[in-house]
């Protein structure tokens, strides 16, 4: 068993962490509110669920997932996650976030700026090219001929095969699109894999093309 540990419990956040839950994980849930505000969620998510602030979050978690709006980034803690696995979920909105001249330049992706932010850390990019709707009902049974990819990209190959067994305990295949440089731009906002929900073999097809 894992623990999961989550900075940002939004819609990706928090639909993640009830699929961790469903295959028998412990999560220990956060945002920028306080574990107060998160009373409702931890209650429905049951035992395996307690809510903490962001840095408690990062250092109980084994693997801790990152869900913030790109504008915070900066924020996340960055002791507690040196040395561990960082699922990042974000995508680059500027009229949401602002404009970064390094990712209007196209001079980086939004996970590398995370890398930077948490230099001995493991930042994997995983759960941004699909909709929570999605990722909360479209898990099927690994074999399934119509289980859908998700894509993932990083620099750490061990770090990719642990997030990669983890999203197939929750009912999806990881897709390796490469580093998080390359890898990232394949499956950023506009790119085709981007919210297609593509089955496993179409999303590999797409990326190795």
């Amino acid at each position: 068993m894992t623990t999961w540990g989550f900075i940002g419990s939004g819609n990706i956040g928090s639909t993640v962490a009830r699929l961790a839950v469903d295959a028998g994980h412990d999560v220990v849930l956060s945002n920028s509110r306080g574990p107060e505000t998160l009373a409702d969620l931890v209650a429905e998510l049951g035992s395996l669920a307690r809510a903490a602030t962001p840095a408690e979050a990062a250092a109980a978690g084994d693997l801790v997932v990152v869900s913030v709006p790109l504008k915070a980034y900066r924020d996340v803690p960055v002791e507690p996650l040196a040395g561990k696995v960082v699922v990042d979920t974000n995508n680059y909105y500027p009229q949401r976030d602002g404009h970064f001249e390094q990712l209007d330049s196209d001079d980086a992706t939004s996970s590398e700026l995370l890398q930077q932010h948490l230099p001995a850390a493991r930042v994997v990019k995983a759960f941004n090219a699909i909709q929570w709707q999605h990722l909360r009902d479209y898990g099927r049974p690994a074999g399934d001929p119509a289980r859908i990819g998700i894509p993932v990209s990083g620099d750490d190959d061990d770090a990719k095969r642990t997030v990669a067994e983890l999203i197939d305990q929750i009912g999806f295949d990881a897709v390796d699109a490469g580093p998080l440089g390359e890898g990232g731009r394949k499956h950023q906002p506009g790119s085709a894999p981007y919210a297609a929900d593509l089955r496993t073999d179409e999303l590999r097809a797409l990326l190795t093309a």
